[in-house]
């Protein structure tokens, strides 16, 4: 089976069209380019200036409102101000935040959908992360945890344990050494 069967694909009637907000808010190794700022390739609201040459991990990349239809119009990207996609890590989640927007994840319909998720997920064992740039929140299901500054390459660990309310998530970033 090759390999590009298991890469994310748009769903049917999705494209990017005008919208470049991946191109602000995530890191982009391949480019040297930091999370809340734009790539210096793209035009924002029109798109990328190489994007014929642009690497494989923009190639590859499709954000939650690209990858499943049911997910409504006023979740793409550039109407949000925020994308939500899978991390590298294979199951926890992350939402890639304007920094000029930081909030906009906290608003509705948004706001109550996210919280949802927050329950759901952890159940799985799997986390939701907020990130304005190089600013991160951990939103688990006993509150909102302030990581301050995570560089793009360090580690998140949350753990959980019971305690006497309910179980207590703890939040550790190893960072990445160099």
């Amino acid at each position: 089976m090759d390999d590009a069967d298991h890469l994310p694909q748009p769903a049917p009637g999705r494209e990017c069209g005008s919208c470049t907000m991946c191109c602000k808010v995530l890191h982009i190794a391949d480019l040297d380019k930091p999370a809340g700022r734009w790539c210096s390739h793209v035009k924002p609201g029109a798109g990328c200036k190489i994007y014929e040459d642009r690497p494989a991990t923009c190639r590859q990349f499709f954000c939650l409102w690209m990858q499943d239809g049911r997910v409504g119009e006023e979740w793409k990207p550039e109407r949000s101000r925020f994308l939500v996609t899978e991390m590298p890590d294979g199951g926890n989640v992350l939402i890639a935040v304007d920094p000029n927007f930081a909030n906009a994840w906290r608003k509705e319909p948004y706001h109550a959908t996210i919280q949802r998720w927050v329950s759901d997920f952890a159940a799985q064992g799997r986390f939701i992360f907020v990130r304005s740039g190089t600013r991160c929140l951990a939103l688990l299901p006993d509150g909102e945890k302030d990581l301050g500054s995570v560089g793009p390459n360090d580690m998140i660990a949350v753990s959980r344990q019971a305690g006497p309310a309910g179980l207590v998530y703890n939040v550790e970033v190893h960072p990445h050494a160099a």
